[in-house]
């Protein structure tokens, strides 16, 4: 495991329980506004994982639960054995992934070595390439919507609202193709230093939403999903 980073406790990342937040380092994916680009491009600051399970020891009276995320975490190859070694701690895990390994996600949720996971629904599958990942199949971006949303373990999907990847009609869109999740997380964007490519960013001068339009975007979801929340 390559973690970048740890935050002790969180009152936010793990619905209904005070959790720590851990970062695994390294991405696939090339997000313009990803405000983590310490955690996309090595070289990277590392934390010895025999350190996080010390001080996981050390708070097991005071935390509910562990969030795993990124980076993206399931490009980790000793992710099974690193949530093994957590849940025989006696500590759920919430998994945040952007949907890139459904070949990962699948036996995670199936060997039950995750309680929660999120993914982000960054745009429509097929708009993907070329600014968030040079070169994936629509396909496995669908394949891991569908395995999340039969997993029978809570699960949500975030969209950050930032143009030109989101409007009314890829809202629309990305709403009906996770039809029946938990939940639908519409963030709004802040595109503000450090974010992994502000130029693209001088570029797009127009990229943000206002509060009114991203409460349309959550009207147009509504009937879609279980639940929608703005963040």
């Amino acid at each position: 495991m390559i973690i970048g980073g740890i935050q002790k406790s969180s009152l936010i990342d793990f619905p209904a329980k005070i959790c720590c937040v851990i970062f695994t380092a390294g991405c696939n994916f090339d997000c313009p506004y990803c405000h983590n680009p310490e955690l996309v491009n090595p070289p990277f600051t590392t934390i010895n994982p025999e350190e996080i399970f010390v001080f996981l020891k050390k708070r097991k009276s005071l935390l509910d639960g562990v969030v795993i995320t990124g980076g993206e975490p399931t490009l980790q190859k000793d992710l099974f054995a690193f949530c093994e070694k957590i849940k025989s701690l006696g500590f759920p895990i919430k998994l945040d992934t952007n949907g890139s390994q459904p070949q990962i996600i699948q036996p995670l949720i199936k060997n039950k070595l995750i309680e929660y996971i999120a993914m982000d629904f960054k745009t429509l599958p097929e708009r993907y390439s070329p600014h968030i990942v040079r070169d994936i199949h629509p396909e496995t971006i669908l394949k891991s919507i569908n395995l999340i949303k039969n997993s029978k373990i809570p699960h949500e999907f975030r969209t950050t609202c930032v143009k030109p990847f989101v409007d009314a009609d890829k809202i629309y869109k990305m709403a009906q193709t996770i039809e029946g999740a938990d939940l639908f997380i519409l963030q709004k964007a802040y595109i503000k230093n450090p974010i992994l490519h502000p130029d693209f960013f001088r570029n797009h001068h127009a990229w943000d939403f206002d509060k009114n339009e991203i409460t349309s975007f959550q009207k147009i979801a509504a009937s879609f999903v279980k639940k929608t929340m703005i963040r």
